[in-house]
């Protein structure tokens, strides 16, 4: 296919034939792939452990170290722009070029090596920030080689079994997830129990235990992506898929034009989503940013950094922390059968509520004990979250464009957080009395919202729900 030849061809049927070529030979070449026993495929997703580390070390200790640096309570959703920013930008483009890459060492493995590079680099270098400013910069370079990292590295999953193994492939992906996280906010308490001293701390406040954290992610993040690459080659490109990949319209136009003409058709059904998305995304990332100070405040009685109650409040965070994450795994099996019964509406809607609960509860628990009960539904939703809106969104999108609508759908994570980020500090002190403990309230209630936005959503076409929302979510969004 001559693709210079504009004037005659116009960029959809560009398009159209360089998709049929690359499905044709992706026919081809999926008949021919070899089934991969179960360590295999644990191998293969070894990488993705520490990658999920890394974000679980961010989500559960960048509030704590802005705050010991110095950082206004108010201002801390402006630090955390870095992660929708990045996922908003680097995700789709990188998704693309790795697409369209052609080189000795395969498409994908280039991007997540380099990415898991960076990513121990940063998580290196967070944890001696000596500033705030420079914190928010590591976390910028952090964020960016995650996303450089994830998308290549779930279409490399994809690529490397066959359709009967995706199930396993994606499912034991999603177990590294729960896993990799489960461990970054159980590791400062696992290091206390080993005998460090939760007290100790350097110049500038950070406890030792958060810094040998850091530093284990570091070493965590890149050994799981050799270990994996060592392990688990890509398959070779053929001559016919390489000629399909270099026949593909190059340039940001033809992206752009592709983006916004699907955006333009967006079926009802995903337009109807993305207000159960603002609502479940905003709440969560309240959650996330000032959790730990909320538990500061409620259990410890302090929001002085510096202090020892301070440091207690971020070992529990951890603690319940692992323990929802702990909980999203198992749940993410126990819900099938209600999905499977139900169906996804209602288990959404059902998990958001009691998340939603859960949380309007927490600045009434002065007991550490006691907050691991609101974290079996915040747990619950957080299995919810990951799989049942992508199985509600599959019923509703052409399959000639899932790969695109996955990528806007995407946007309707990222755009949230953004909102989020730069709403809540101009109500923070006038509407919340700049008290923690009242974001997790409004997080609450964001998450109840949601549970009532998810029951008016029209599904044009229900989905055949075969797996658990975990599984479902891994297939969607690497297709």
């Amino acid at each position: 296919m001559n693709i210079q030849s504009t004037e005659n061809h116009s960029v959809s049927n560009s398009v159209s034939n360089s998709v049929s070529m690359i499905l044709s030979n992706s026919v081809n070449k999926i008949v021919s792939k070899s089934r991969l026993s179960f360590w295999q495929i644990l191998n293969m997703n070894i990488g993705f452990f520490g990658i999920q580390f890394s974000f679980g070390l961010q989500q559960s200790s960048m509030s704590p170290i802005y705050k010991y640096l110095g950082a206004d309570e108010a201002s801390l959703p402006y630090l955390w722009l870095a992660g929708p920013m990045t996922g908003l930008i680097v995700q789709p483009i990188i998704g693309a070029m790795s697409d369209r890459t052609v080189t000795r060492w395969g498409r994908r493995t280039p991007y997540f090596l380099v990415g898991a590079i960076l990513c121990s680099i940063g998580l290196l270098a967070m944890p001696f920030s000596p500033t705030l400013w420079m914190a928010a910069s590591l976390l910028w370079i952090l964020d960016a080689a995650n996303n450089i990292t994830m998308e290549p590295y779930r279409a490399f999953v994809s690529d490397k079994l066959d359709k009967s193994q995706h199930s396993v492939g994606f499912l034991t992906q999603s177990a590294m997830t729960g896993l990799g996280q489960t461990l970054a906010y159980l590791t400062p308490s696992l290091l206390v129990f080993a005998g460090m001293n939760k007290d100790a701390v350097n110049s500038s406040n950070i406890p030792h235990i958060v810094i040998t954290a850091f530093l284990i992610g570091s070493v965590v993040s890149v050994c799981s992506i050799l270990w994996t690459l060592k392990t688990t080659p890509e398959i070779a490109l053929t001559a016919s898929e390489i000629a399909a990949i270099q026949s593909k319209p190059q340039g940001w136009r033809e992206t752009l034009a592709e983006v916004w003409l699907a955006i333009k058709e967006m079926p009802d059904t995903m337009k109807q989503l993305a207000l159960v998305k603002l609502f479940q995304w905003y709440a969560m990332f309240c959650y996330w940013q000032y959790i730990m100070l909320s538990v500061a405040r409620s259990i410890f009685g302090t929001s002085d950094q510096a202090s020892e109650g301070f440091r207690d409040a971020g070992l529990l965070n951890g603690q319940i922390g692992a323990f929802y994450n702990f909980i999203a795994f198992i749940a993410a099996f126990a819900l099938m059968p209600f999905a499977r019964r139900y169906g996804p509406k209602i288990t959404h809607a059902i998990c958001l509520t009691l998340a939603g609960i859960g949380m309007l509860s927490i600045p009434l628990i002065h007991t550490p004990a006691l907050l691991f009960i609101p974290m079996l539904g915040v747990g619950m939703a957080w299995a919810s979250i990951m799989g049942n809106p992508y199985i509600m969104l599959a019923g509703s999108i052409p399959p000639e464009r899932t790969g695109v609508y996955m990528g806007i759908f995407n946007m309707f994570i990222v755009i949230p957080m953004i909102i989020q980020i730069f709403t809540l500090p101009l109500y923070y002190h006038r509407w919340l009395d700049g008290n923690p403990e009242n974001v997790i309230r409004l997080a609450g209630c964001l998450l109840i919202c949601a549970a009532l936005s998810v029951m008016f959503v029209r599904l044009n076409t229900p989905a055949k729900i075969t797996s658990s929302p975990i599984e479902n979510e891994g297939v969607a969004v690497a297709r």
